[in-house]
């Protein structure tokens, strides 16, 4: 008789176990489908592809500013502006779009650069050019934006286009240029360096050093979105 009562309480002690383990698991997999699900959420909301718009500045007649050796600066914003789209074409979390693909003249008048990002439903534009000066010797990187929602941005791109070049930091300031004006997204418009100055326009005309200043315009983009 002891043998069977001891039996059934080893039976019934099992069951509980067994009962008790099974709550546990089940516990556990539904707070392990509840975090699954937010990180599935949380994917969704990123997985939005953004649309940049890269501008090169000037084109065709527009010359743009002539370098110390003579170079143009429409053709320089072309090449960087290519190897930006280039480098992006690696990226999944946005697309660039360019206001010229060749040496095309895109006339100020009609403000065809800020309309076509408009056109494009751009979240971002980012203006490329090569500045000048009657002094040879001044040199360095400067940022414009206009409105206060592209400040962020300015100072992400001009940090990143800085450490790229290596040139003089001659800061990010508020200007009122249309192209960043008359965007109704952030945008900047940055002077990478002095055509006008000869080791600037050395530098800037060099292939690798494009493709630096090109993969810093990717990672600012990059970390501007990261930073939203």
């Amino acid at each position: 008789m002891k043998k069977i009562i001891r039996l059934m309480i080893l039976i019934v002690t099992a069951t509980l176990l067994i009962f008790a383990i099974y709550n546990i698991y089940s516990s556990a997999s539904k707070a392990s489908d509840n975090r699954s699900g937010a990180s599935n959420a949380s994917d969704i909301a990123d997985s939005r592809v953004y649309k940049v718009v890269v501008d090169p500045g000037h084109g065709g007649k527009d010359r743009g500013a002539t370098g110390a050796s003579g170079h143009y600066e429409k053709d320089f914003t072309l090449q960087l502006a290519q190897k930006v789209k280039e480098l992006s074409e690696q990226e999944t979390q946005f697309e660039v779009y360019m206001t010229r693909t060749d040496d095309t003249f895109i006339s100020t008048v009609d403000r065809k650069r800020p309309e076509f990002a408009k056109r494009q439903g751009a979240d971002l534009f980012i203006s490329i050019h090569g500045n000048t000066y009657d002094d040879p010797d001044v040199s360095g990187t400067e940022t414009y934006y206009y409105h206060e929602e592209s400040l962020p941005l300015a100072k992400i791109m001009h940090k990143q286009v800085v450490e790229a070049t290596g040139f003089r930091d001659r800061d990010v300031k508020k200007e009122d240029y249309f192209v960043p004006k008359d965007t109704d997204m952030p945008a900047v418009l940055l002077e990478v360096g002095y055509l006008t100055n000869p080791q600037d326009e050395e530098q800037l005309l060099m292939d690798d050093v494009q493709y630096r200043i090109a993969a810093s315009i990717v990672d600012g983009i990059k970390e501007y979105l990261k930073m939203k």
